[in-house]
């Protein structure tokens, strides 16, 4: 048996730039339920560039930073509202600078709990998402599934989740998720 680190590293990122955003919020509970034993970072990607692999050599700092972190990693979380049936732009773009076999981030096999929240729903954004995780090769938690519709009845002004079920969602998924660092 694989002996146990005594401490893990799990890594949010945010597919909204919105500095009040649920999605961020979400993230925050989500490093709520976490013990005290594993570190919460979250990635930001909010001044990566454009993908362009004309800028690839040498790769911009901010995607070199978000690497390193990402690197740092045992697990992923990554929230992100639906915006015209996907998820955001912002997200794929760092997706698409991180996935660059000359980058060689290391994310096959690293686990990656997907959670979002959005008016109406985040159910087809996910899939989209786990189609990529799928193509990266990543480890995508099948289970619990947060999804949070109605996002704005959820949070309260300063951007805490106030929704009890959610909450329970939340635990259930940072439980798997630290089951498949094991």
């Amino acid at each position: 048996m694989q002996s146990l680190k005594s401490e893990f590293h799990i890594v949010g990122i945010c597919g909204s730039l919105r500095k009040s955003s649920c999605n961020l919020g979400l993230l925050r509970a989500f490093e709520q339920e976490l013990p005290d034993n594993i570190k919460f970072t979250l990635g930001d990607i909010s001044e990566i560039p454009f993908f362009n692999e004309d800028r690839e050599q040498p790769y911009p700092a901010t995607v070199l930073k978000l690497k390193e972190l990402l690197d740092s990693a045992d697990a992923l979380v990554i929230s992100s509202p639906e915006y015209n049936l996907s998820y955001t732009a912002v997200l794929k773009n760092a997706i698409e600078w991180l996935s660059r076999r000359s980058l060689q981030t290391e994310l096959a096999g690293k686990p990656v709990a997907l959670i979002g929240a959005a008016v109406i729903g985040v159910g087809v954004s996910q899939s989209h998402l786990r189609d990529v995780m799928f193509a990266l090769n990543m480890n995508v938690l099948n289970r619990p599934i947060v999804q949070v519709g109605n996002a704005h009845e959820k949070f309260d002004k300063e951007g805490n989740l106030t929704d009890n079920t959610t909450k329970e969602l939340l635990v259930k998924l940072k439980d798997e998720l630290i089951d498949a660092i094991k």
